[in-house]
């Protein structure tokens, strides 16, 4: 089974990467030299992902600004006002999978 979708959670505050993450939303912070969050698309669209959506809560509109650089996969962002936590964060979300299987990072 081919599985092309999948949800990046990313809301989170970060707490164990303080104070990097004080300013800058965890998966911004640089591995070499580029975004977290940039490793993990590419790794996603190596192996096929068309869909992902993107939970976001935490410093938000810098997470939305970087994946609106984005050109693939496909992305859609699912905002919490107020954190879910992680299976709430899913459970929003789902209706983007449409009864599909998905990867969660």
């Amino acid at each position: 089974m081919l599985i092309d979708q999948a949800i990046l959670l990313a809301a989170g505050f970060g707490k164990r990467l303080q104070p990097l993450t004080l300013t800058t939303p965890k998966p911004l912070l640089p591995v070499q030299g580029t975004p977290i969050l940039a490793h993990l698309l590419d790794r996603l669209r190596q192996h096929g992902v068309k869909k992902v959506v993107v939970n976001t809560h935490y410093l938000a509109q810098q997470l939305e600004d970087y994946l609106a650089t984005v050109k693939t996969p496909n992305i859609l962002i699912s905002h919490e006002p107020e954190l879910l936590e992680t299976g709430g964060g899913v459970l929003q979300a789902l209706s983007h999978f449409e009864g599909h299987p998905f990867f969660c990072h």
